[in-house]
């Protein structure tokens, strides 16, 4: 909307509007991915907002001195049009004289050829007749001027009057055209704030209990391959079988964020021999890898601890076994992700190198364990990479290297220190090859697509696996009409909220839901079919159910809202199986 107005604008006010483009935080512990896309659509759209009302404030500052300038040239139109006026009474006895002169004119001339005629007949009184022929003259001469200044002032009249029109029809058009960009102008701010009322109203109808629910659902975390247990649970994998038919379950691509280097991804690449320095450059993009003396120490929420030989040694972050499987190199790849990490986390920088910052020892930052450090294998993994850190080309600064177990096949792109990290597909083919030959899968990835059931302390509600009844998810077909119609969505809670979650929540009934959905083109009571559409971006774009279509964000959201017990969406990149 914002390039749309300065488009339209900048012909009429010749000014320049800046573009404001999104800028992410500097922040080492953006390693969570957002648990509400509507939160963040709203403050995407404040960000948006604020540039946008300056510029129209510019621009009507602008339109109020152009109506100014066209008051004043009003004003001149008016007289010129008062001089025309005068002129053309003025013209009234000018043509009165001029008719006066034009007979005196004939009549004179007509008795100067009779007078030539009398001369060259009688010739007696030759002094008197020339005097009388010069008398003629000088009224014939002054007839002839007086004609000539009338016709010229009639003339400059009507070119005057020429000019004033032509004056009056340009001041119309651009008058015209100054009114239809003012309407345009307060079109488009009304625009803007019903916008901004609009996200405003659709994220007041989400009660704090309803994103308290989604957090607890959903449990969106900041963990790597070494803090959570891999072990794969076979309920969650598309291939269980829920003993009903038909049945609609919706699974996700990769947990917990996308950001920077997949461990997975990274094991599966060096599975595939790449080694380390390759591995690196595809996740984090345009770095070089440089060795330094690195500091004796570093601050943690566990104390002062030897950087090199303690810390690094400590971080439990990646499998050691992952060593005698053909992933050595991605050992060594996390070791300077890690230690490029935590160097920029506690604000070491390639012109300071007094690193006096402090770290956190928990997944919130990096996980540190002193048992780690008796590990041999990822000792030496560290050892053998002993110094070396990412430092980008572009900024010439270390990389505040982030990292996580899974990304379900595509990366994130994010921008840190003055550095940009590639969004790109983590395959072999790019997105052709996706979900065939992402790296991540090589790697055997318990998370690359895998249906959530539980919450993150292992509540599952009573439910063993996340497969739905054709009833259940009409049901959450119906919250997702309702919620993307920004209907009221004060009732859409998991019909089972009470007894999973707790609470004096009173979720409407599937009926009740169903009536408000009808509202909207109609609800469901059963489904046959569903599908999804992929965005290049590496979200799900769209969702289609029976014919009708959803924006797969929104319907990301209702999902969670809806669904019974603590089955959810963990990846805004996500599939919904029938069987």
């Amino acid at each position: 909307m914002i390039k749309r107005i300065c488009s339209l604008f900048i012909l009429i006010f010749i000014i320049t509007v800046t573009a404001f483009t999104p800028v992410y935080a500097d922040e080492l512990e953006e390693i969570e991915k957002k648990l509400s896309d509507l939160k963040n659509a709203l403050e995407m759209s404040k960000a948006a907002t604020t540039p946008l009302e300056s510029n129209l404030k510019r621009l009507d500052a602008n339109l109020n001195e152009l109506l100014r300038k066209i008051g004043v040239v009003e004003k001149q139109v008016l007289e010129k049009e008062k001089e025309v006026e005068e002129g053309e009474e003025g013209l009234v006895l000018q043509q009165d004289i001029l008719e006066k002169r034009v007979r005196s004119f004939y009549k004179s001339s007509i008795a100067d050829v009779g007078m030539g005629f009398h001369l060259l007949s009688t010739a007696n009184d030759l002094g008197e007749t020339l005097r009388l022929a010069a008398y003629r003259k000088s009224v014939i001469d002054e007839d002839k001027r007086v004609i000539t200044d009338i016709v010229l002032y009639v003339r400059a009249l009507e070119d005057k009057k020429k000019e004033l029109e032509g004056e009056k029809n340009r001041l119309a058009v651009i008058k015209g055209d100054i009114d239809k960009q003012a309407q345009f102008l307060k079109g488009e701010i009304a625009g803007a704030k019903t916008y901004q009322e609009n996200l405003d109203k659709e994220i007041a109808v989400l009660s704090a209990r309803q994103n308290e629910l989604l957090a607890a659902k959903v449990g969106l975390f900041s963990t790597s391959v070494g803090e959570v247990p891999i072990a794969d649970d076979p309920g969650s994998r598309p291939d269980y079988n829920p003993g009903f038919s038909p049945a609609f379950a919706a699974f996700s691509f990769g947990a917990p964020h996308f950001k920077g280097m997949s461990q997975y991804g990274a094991f599966g690449r060096a599975k595939e021999g790449q080694n380390y320095e390759l591995i690196l450059k595809s996740y984090f993009g345009d770095v070089r890898i440089e060795s330094i003396d690195s500091p004796g120490n570093i601050n943690t929420d566990q104390g002062s601890k030897s950087f090199e030989d303690d810390y690094l040694k400590g971080i439990a972050e990646m499998p050691s076994s992952w060593a005698g499987e053909g992933g050595n190199e991605a050992l060594k790849a996390q070791a300077i992700a890690a230690r490029s990490y935590a160097l920029a986390y506690v604000g070491w920088r390639m012109g300071n190198r007094n690193a006096g910052g402090t770290i956190c020892t928990s997944e919130n930052c990096q996980v540190y364990k002193a048992s780690k450090t008796g590990d041999s294998t990822w000792a030496a993994a560290v050892s053998d990479t002993r110094g070396k850190i990412l430092v980008s080309n572009s900024s010439g600064e270390v990389v505040n290297a982030f990292y996580a177990s899974t990304s379900g096949g595509y990366q994130e792109s994010y921008n840190s220190l003055g550095h940009s990290t590639p969004g790109f597909w983590d395959t072999k083919n790019g997105r052709q090859g996706w979900t065939s030959a992402a790296y991540e899968k090589i790697g055997g990835s318990p998370w690359f697509y895998k249906g959530w059931y539980k919450t993150r302390s292992g509540t599952t509600c009573g439910r063993s696996h996340p497969w739905l009844t054709s009833a259940e998810f009409a049901d959450i077909v119906n919250a997702a009409i309702v919620y993307s119609s920004g209907g009221d969505t004060s009732g859409i809670f998991p019909e089972d909220v009470r007894s999973c979650f707790g609470g004096n929540d009173e979720p409407w009934s599937k009926e009740r839901l169903k009536q408000e959905a009808d509202k909207y083109g109609g609800g469901l009571t059963s489904v046959s079919s569903v599908s999804v559409q992929y965005q290049d971006n590496g979200v799900t774009g769209k969702v289609i159910v029976d014919g009708k279509e959803f924006d797969g964000q929104k319907f990301y959201k209702a999902f969670n809202l809806r669904v019974p017990g603590a089955i959810h969406l963990k990846s805004a990149l996500f599939n919904i199986e029938r069987k």
